[in-house]
């Protein structure tokens, strides 16, 4: 994003003198005129005509307490603990939650404590660019993306779509087993996909690989995977409203179950599977040649995903919760349940 450099401000100062219109001022910098006005406003002292020595000073203030990220850079303890935190594939929001447990730990170190916002300062921040730290992250994003900054854009739509707002209420709270959520995992100049599906109570994860990201081979994928489920198994299950979902009421008469979609851009609303999906990408980040991944391996990375213990579980894996909810009980502890 270009920013008003101290240049632009003795400019700006001299154009504010000759009683020219700000409009006017911000086609002769380059800036749209929004930023001219934020300028003015807000780098003056007290009210007092603009002057561009005090609106550097301003500016220059304001940088360094923008997001803290000096408390970082200047706190060799804390700078190393963020740093191997983030290659623990811990998120920086979980690094700051951490911060604030384990902050008596380090009294030596100073105050440790920072905003999770800071911390993703301190990974993007210009001076870190070569560092490359944002490859720590999740989803390895060079730059981050602003919120809800994503626009829908109008096209064919999918016959017979139900939306996730006519879905009942009580499946939001995740007491009952049967609904699932479903997506297509991409990969790096290839047509084949990944299928995933996560029924939202249990965390259960089933994986399948596609050869491409047609409705047919979808349709394929999710009834090989649930078909055989028991009947109180099988109740929803919520696409997003991509072109692989086109067969939804194929696979809702051959599994006897309801499909629903979810608004446009609004993938937090199937939640459960967004998640697996960060966690697949560990095993197989978007560069993977799946050619080469045979469908032993995909098993072998879902179960790790089934066997791995979850906390909004009580520390139970998801294969142990679909194993209590078939038998109502869990199996033994020193066993590892595998629910076919």
């Amino acid at each position: 994003m270009k920013r008003i450099t101290y240049q632009n401000r003795k400019v700006l100062e001299k154009l504010l003198k000759t009683s020219m219109s700000k409009r006017s001022i911000s086609k002769e910098l380059g800036f749209h005129h929004s930023t001219i006005i934020y300028e003015i406003k807000n780098h003056c002292s007290d009210h007092s005509e603009y002057e561009a020595d005090t609106a550097q000073a301003i500016y220059e203030r304001n940088q360094i307490k923008k997001g803290n990220i000096k408390k970082i850079h200047n706190n060799i303890y804390l700078k190393n603990y963020i740093l191997k935190q983030l290659g623990t594939d811990l998120s920086p929001e979980q690094i700051a939650g951490r911060l604030r447990c384990v902050s008596e730990d380090y009294k030596e170190a100073g105050n440790m404590n920072v905003c999770h916002e800071t911390i993703y300062a301190f990974i993007y921040a210009e001076e870190n660019a070569r560092e490359r730290y944002w490859l720590k992250l999740m989803r390895h994003r060079p730059k981050r993306i602003k919120a809800h900054s994503r626009r829908y854009r109008k096209g064919g739509t999918i016959k017979g779509m139900v939306s996730i707002s006519q879905r009942s209420k009580h499946i939001e709270e995740r007491e009952e087993v049967g609904h699932w959520e479903t997506d297509s995992m991409i990969f790096s100049q290839q047509k084949e996909i990944l299928s995933v599906q996560v029924e939202r109570k249990t965390r259960y994860v089933l994986l399948t690989k596609c050869k491409d990201k047609t409705a047919l081979e979808t349709y394929n994928a999710i009834t090989s995977q649930l078909s055989d489920k028991d009947t109180h198994m099988l109740k929803t299950i919520t696409f997003d409203r991509g072109t692989e979902g086109a067969m939804h009421q194929t696979i809702a008469k051959y599994l006897g179950i309801k499909t629903y979609f979810c608004h446009p851009y609004s993938s937090w609303e199937k939640g459960s599977v967004e998640n697996r999906n960060m966690f697949i990408r560990r095993y197989l980040p978007r560069y993977t040649s799946m050619k080469k991944m045979s469908h032993d391996d995909i098993y072998t990375i879902q179960e790790k995903l089934n066997n791995r213990p979850m906390k909004c579980l009580n520390y139970r894996s998801p294969n142990e919760m679909m194993f209590f909810e078939k038998f109502n009980r869990f199996p033994p502890s020193n066993t590892i349940s595998k629910v076919v």
